[in-house]
Formats: C-alpha cells, structure tokens, sequence
C-alpha cells in the first residue's frame, strides 16, 4: 500500500456518517440493511475511526471501538471500500487502531470475524480461551441475525 495516497486518522469529526452507513449498511454480512438512524447512534456511543485519501479527504475505511476505556474493548465495524481491498488499507486501519488503543492498558480486545482471522492475528488476536464460557442475550433491535457481529 502507498502511504502517500491514504492516511489513518482518530478525529471523529472527520467521520462521514453517511459514507460509513452506506459501507457498513451495503457491503457487509453483519449488519446489511441497518437503518441510518442505528449507525448514527453505534457511532456517537464509539470511539470511530477512519482511513482517508490524502488527495481528496474521500473516506475509504471504517471501524469502531466500544470501550469502558479501563478494561475492555470490542473492535466492530471494520470495513474497507469493496473496490480497494487488498491494496493494506485494512492493515493500516487496524494498525492504527491497535495503536490509539495500546496506551489504555486493557485487559482484553475482541472481535468477531467469519472471514478475516489472518488480518486480525497479524495485529495479537487470536481465538478465545476456554477459561469463560460466553453467552448473549439476543435483543430485538437493529437488523437480521448476525448483525453487530
């Protein structure tokens, strides 16, 4: 990847809000179909993030961290530009976000992938240990089953 044509950023204010509905809404398997108004408000409880061309400022990634900032996060959301995989802007997405997020000290990371276990393991994740036994409490909003995934 040419890091002269894209740059990792932290500013939320930088967040296309209708560029990364049209992402995460349009071109995942997790949560296709989510309404406009549950993005906007899966951003605004976030830490979001974004990867942009430097040319042009055009948002061409997306993720986001829920946190309690002590002791945990969840890496959700991330998502590259379907025309533009495979060039490391994923790499560079979550790198950056590895690196907002090392300085708090957490306990644990996680995530949920059907597909890109080899990304994430090159950046420390790996399966989770059988020492908990997870459960959930499916709710009834949102999108389809499998949604925020």
């Amino acid at each position: 990847m040419n890091d002269a044509l894209y740059e990792f950023s932290t500013d939320p204010a930088r967040i296309d809000a209708a560029r990364v509905h049209e992402l995460v809404s349009r071109h995942t398997y997790w949560a296709r179909g989510r309404p406009r108004e549950v993005m906007d408000a899966a951003l605004a409880g976030s830490r979001p993030y974004g990867i942009y061309r430097r040319d042009t400022g055009a948002q061409v990634a997306f993720a986001r961290v829920v946190t309690d900032g002590a002791t945990f996060a969840w890496l959700a959301d991330v998502i590259v530009d379907p025309d533009l995989r495979g060039q490391g802007i994923g790499k560079l997405l979550v790198a950056g976000v590895v690196a907002d997020i090392e300085p708090l000290g957490l306990r644990r990371t996680l995530l949920a992938t059907a597909d890109a276990h080899g990304l994430y393991e090159q950046f420390g994740w790996q399966p989770v240990k059988d020492e908990f036994t997870w459960m959930e409490r499916p709710g009834t909003g949102a999108v389809t089953r499998g949604a925020d995934a």
